[in-house]
């Protein structure tokens, strides 16, 4: 018989399997939080529990894993860049940023990404699987293990679409803010989609109070089909429409992401668009300057990321450039991660 993933289990879920092997629902909440307070990766040194009980617990349940295959400190800010091995073989990555109120961290919701966006280097090495809900979380457990920090934020702009992946990512969600395990008030968490539309409206609806962080990066409907796919099937008008809809049912604010390419979406007539598209939305805009990516030819000049934000100010649009983390460590998500699989491939298939 296949083990259960336990992590990826909520207390009322693993209180129901207990009960149903004849234990005390009770020791479901000892149990949840020798997992997610404690973070033990070993059955046998959750104390407080029965010899009888550990031994059951070994038979039913594994402890789902993540390697840590590569680790890189940027030298400039002190990010972190991790590439963890999943037990199936296949890699993710992770970036722990530090800022002046304490550490985020960025994790990867997919091994590899289906969307398909033409500046973005974690689509090159193809899309494999969605992660589990253990998976997302143990990214976080992880790296504050490995760095001693504690992580009072959380991204999910790593590899791949979070709302393709919708089912396990609100089940990470509802983990990482139980108040038996990491409390974690999901205010302090960001979503990032290229705009999967009916899952905004069902997130919307789910009143959850995370920062939504739309992937825009053309205010036209024709030019963004061309850098970004999923446009063709859920397209400008839509998109904005379901964002509307979220700021009006859970009264948070979107972000817009918007990485500035030269010669693709960084013109005056641009920003004329972008801020006919937003006007009157209670939105942020971030600028981001393309990541470099060897396969693909975009670039921004940072002065042309400064000159669009001026743009955009001058035509009543709040916007941001981001801060660059990580430059000399190539902390942009997917290079890693394409990286070690191709060296996994010419290994034939072993891992490394």
């Amino acid at each position: 018989m296949e083990k259960i993933d336990i992590l990826s289990l909520d207390l009322d879920e693993l209180a129901e399997i207990l009960t149903s092997i004849g234990e005390k629902k009770f020791r479901a909440k000892q149990i949840f939080q020798w997992l997610h307070v404690k973070r033990v990766l070993d059955f046998d040194k959750m104390t407080d529990i029965s010899v009888q009980l550990r031994r059951s617990l070994n038979e039913i349940f594994c402890i789902n894993r993540l390697f840590v295959q590569k680790r890189l400190e940027s030298a400039i800010d002190n990010t972190v860049k991790y590439l963890y091995r999943l037990s199936d073989g296949n890699f993710v990555e992770t970036v722990l940023m530090e800022y002046s109120y304490g550490y985020s961290i960025c994790v990867s919701t997919q091994v590899g990404c289906k969307m398909g966006c033409n500046f973005c280097a974690s689509t090159i090495a193809g899309y494999v699987r969605s992660l589990t809900a253990s998976e997302i979380l143990m990214q976080i457990y992880e790296a504050e293990r490995d760095s001693g920090k504690s992580v009072s934020g959380v991204v999910l702009m790593g590899i791949g679409e979070p709302l393709d992946n919708f089912d396990n990512v609100m089940k990470f969600l509802h983990l990482l803010s139980h108040k038996g395990g990491n409390d974690m008030s999901l205010r302090h968490v960001s979503l990032s989609t290229c705009g999967i539309v009916p899952r905004i409206y069902e997130l919307a609806d789910m009143k959850l109070q995370l920062t939504l962080s739309v992937s825009l990066h053309c205010a036209d409907n024709e030019g963004r089909s061309e850098i970004m796919p999923v446009n063709k099937k859920y397209d400008l008008p839509s998109l904005i429409e379901a964002c509307r809809y979220y700021i009006d049912k859970t009264g948070r604010r979107v972000t817009f992401e918007y990485a500035v390419i030269d010669d693709v979406n960084s013109s005056s007539a641009d920003a004329d668009k972008l801020a006919k598209l937003l006007r009157g939305m209670n939105c942020h805009v971030n600028l981001i300057p393309v990541n470099k990516v060897r396969e693909r030819n975009y670039h921004t000049a940072r002065s042309g990321v400064a000159e669009f934000a001026k743009q955009l100010g001058r035509r009543g649009i709040n916007a941001t450039v981001r801060r660059t983390l990580g430059s000399d460590i190539e902390a942009a998500c997917g290079q890693l991660r394409r990286d070690a699989a191709q060296q996994n491939e010419k290994n034939g298939g072993a891992d490394t």
